[in-house]
C-alpha cells in the first residue's frame, strides 16, 4: 500500500513538473535559439524530484512534444522541431538531465554537487546542441564556422543560462523544505 502512494506520488511531480517546464518553454523571446525559461525549470525539476525523476519529467516533456502537443518554445511541436537546426538543445536538456542524475547519484546530493552536475550538464548541451545546428545549417544554407555557430547559439546564452542555474540552486534550497520528498 505505501509503495502505490508513493508511485502515485512520484507520478504527480513528474506530471506537475513537466507541466511546469511546458509553462517555462512558452514564455519565449524569439531569436536563432530562441531565450526560454526551459533550461531553469528543467534544473529546479531536477535538483527538487532528483536525478531519476527529473529526468523522466524532461523525457515527458520531449515526448509530448514529439506527439504533436505544443510544448517547445512558441508553441511549436512535432519531430520536426526536434530535427531543425535548434532540435539539438531540446535533445541536450536530456543530456543535461542525464549527467545530472549520473553525477547526483555518484556523489551526495548536496548543493554544490548540484550546481557542478548543472554546470556539466549546461556545457553538455551547448556542446551536442552547437554540433547538431551547424551540421543541420551546413546541409540546408552551406558552411559556416563554429565560432559564427557559438556567436549565435552561445555566447549570448552564457550569462542568462548561469543566471537561470543559480536561480534554480535558490528555488531548490528553498523548495526542498516544503516539498514532499
Amino acid at each position: 500500500m505505501n509503495q502505490s502512494k508513493l508511485r502515485i506520488k512520484d507520478m504527480t511531480m513528474i506530471a506537475l513538473f513537466t507541466a511546469i517546464i511546458v509553462i517555462c518553454s512558452w514564455i519565449t523571446i524569439p531569436t536563432v535559439v530562441p531565450f526560454t525559461l526551459q533550461l531553469f525549470a528543467i534544473f529546479t525539476t531536477l535538483g527538487l524530484l532528483g536525478g531519476r525523476r527529473g529526468t523522466i519529467a524532461v523525457i515527458l516533456y520531449l515526448l509530448l512534444g514529439i506527439i504533436g502537443i505544443p510544448v517547445f518554445s512558441g508553441m511549436r511541436s512535432g519531430i520536426g522541431v526536434l530535427l531543425s537546426t535548434t532540435g539539438g538543445y531540446l535533445l541536450g536538456f536530456l543530456l543535461s538531465a542525464l549527467v545530472y542524475w549520473l553525477i547526483t547519484s555518484l556523489w551526495k546530493s548536496s548543493l554544490p554537487i548540484m550546481a557542478i552536475a548543472m554546470v556539466l550538464g549546461l556545457l553538455l548541451c551547448y556542446l551536442f546542441g552547437t554540433v547538431w545546428f551547424r551540421f543541420l545549417y551546413t546541409q540546408s544554407n552551406g558552411a559556416i564556422t563554429t565560432l559564427a555557430v557559438l556567436q549565435m547559439c552561445v555566447f549570448p546564452f552564457l550569462i542568462p543560462d548561469c543566471i537561470k542555474i543559480i536561480l534554480s540552486l535558490i528555488m531548490i534550497k528553498i523548495l526542498r523544505k516544503r516539498l514532499p520528498q
